[in-house]
């Protein structure tokens, strides 16, 4: 059978410097940071870190309550993303209620924060009489994907993939594939999450979570660089609205990018050291889906999450890949992790780098590690005419996601 073409047609972001797409790319732009010091993470016992990059700004009564009112932060994010990435797209009713659009939005976990409230409330006197009835659906795990579906009134197939660090990246990759095979016309995909200590506590029990720059915040993380100590927890979500390209071409829609190859692999080495072979191996399988040569490569949005293992795997792989001369870069050193978002969210920043022509540096990269020093860095903006990209994704678990993008040509 012929796969269908897919095609990117809306985007919508929500990160820690507000929400849209223009504002995120402004600041990455200007080489500002999201992150912040947050002295109260001082009152969680044992925590070394006190940094993170926490979303500002928006409004979440824009949001009927009657949706809103079973939502947490991140299905929030999520709803808002989704309609700035419909309205782009100019995605009509009928298409959005009539079965054609399906969902594909993830997280790590649901709601750590009504989690808490919860139990906290629950242990005072072992009572559920104050429980109320939308507590549920604000932590189960496809919180995001039913909300979103809810407040949308979308009648079509709904996924929502879960493995941390590659969720966004894997919710669009089985968006592209859920359209390629001719199940949905649209997809909205994406992945978000919600910022809570416990995601700095995870990283800094395993000497993973940045310690060194607690007082000077906008220096961290640093991916790459000789001087990085680990990453930094952030929120907020990507979305991006998946179309076939028949039906883009129907609708006389803005094609923004078309998506070419995806793969998604399992390394059974280790559940929490990266591996740069099996990130090779990812990379191999996103090149040969797309049917793309490693030389047709133009620009490399790479992982990077400016832990000392992680980094040295991905610049491993990239070069015995790629070697030396094609460009990477991180944005977590603006945007800081923001976990089951981050592929989602860098991926409307690659594509947004892909129509304005330039690449955006990996902020903080003031002197690159030795052991990460054979790739081709980039330190500052360059104007580029960018084609073919891939982006890359890795998770705890080990769960590896690569995606290859290219540029659409118009006749």
């Amino acid at each position: 059978m012929a796969l269908r073409r897919v095609v990117i047609t809306g985007m919508g972001a929500v990160s820690p410097f507000g929400k849209g797409v223009d504002i995120l790319m402004e600041s990455m732009i200007k080489g500002q940071s999201g992150v912040t010091g947050l002295p109260e993470l001082a009152e969680v016992g044992g925590l070394r870190s006190r940094v993170a990059a926490l979303v500002n700004g928006i409004d979440p009564k824009v949001i009927p309550r009657k949706y809103r009112r079973s939502m947490s932060k991140m299905s929030i994010y999520a709803t808002l993303a989704c309609q700035d990435a419909l309205q782009q797209a100019c995605v009509s009713e009928k298409y959005i209620t009539g079965g054609q659009l399906g969902v594909s939005i993830g997280s790590t976990l649901g709601s750590t924060n009504i989690t808490q409230s919860f139990f906290e409330d629950f242990f005072t006197d072992h009572s559920l009489e104050r429980m109320k009835s939308t507590v549920f659906f604000k932590i189960m795990g496809h919180s995001c994907a039913a909300n979103v579906s809810q407040a949308l009134g979308i009648t079509g197939r709904i996924l929502a993939p879960s493995s941390a660090c590659s969720t966004g990246s894997q919710a669009v990759g089985y968006g592209f594939e859920t359209i390629a095979f001719g199940k949905q016309d649209f997809m909205l995909c994406g992945g978000a999450d919600e910022y809570h200590p416990l995601t700095t506590a995870t990283f800094d029990i395993i000497n993973a979570a940045s310690i060194n720059y607690n007082d000077d915040p906008n220096r961290t993380p640093r991916p790459f660089d000789r001087d990085r100590d680990g990453l930094v927890c952030s929120e907020g979500c990507g979305i991006l609205l998946l179309e076939s390209m028949k039906s883009a071409q129907k609708r006389d829609a803005t094609i923004l990018a078309e998506i070419i190859g995806f793969a998604t692999t399992s390394d059974p080495s280790s559940i929490a050291n990266p591996n740069a072979a099996a990130i090779e191996t990812c990379m191999m399988k996103a090149l040969k889906d797309a049917n793309v040569r490693r030389e047709e490569i133009d620009y490399i949005n790479a992982h990077a999450t400016a832990t000392i293992q992680g980094d040295i795997a991905e610049s491993q792989a990239i070069f015995k890949l790629f070697g030396s001369h094609v460009p990477v870069s991180s944005l977590k050193g603006h945007l800081g992790h923001t976990m089951a978002a981050s592929g989602a969210l860098e991926l409307v920043a690659t594509i947004s780098m892909m129509n304005r022509g330039c690449i955006i540096p990996t902020l903080n990269l003031d002197n690159v590690d030795q052991s990460c020093e054979k790739i081709g860095h980039v330190q500052g903006i360059e104007k580029s005419h960018i084609k073919t990209v891939i982006k890359n994704n890795f998770a705890l678990g080990c769960v590896n996601s690569s995606i290859v993008l290219r540029r659409y040509e118009y006749d």
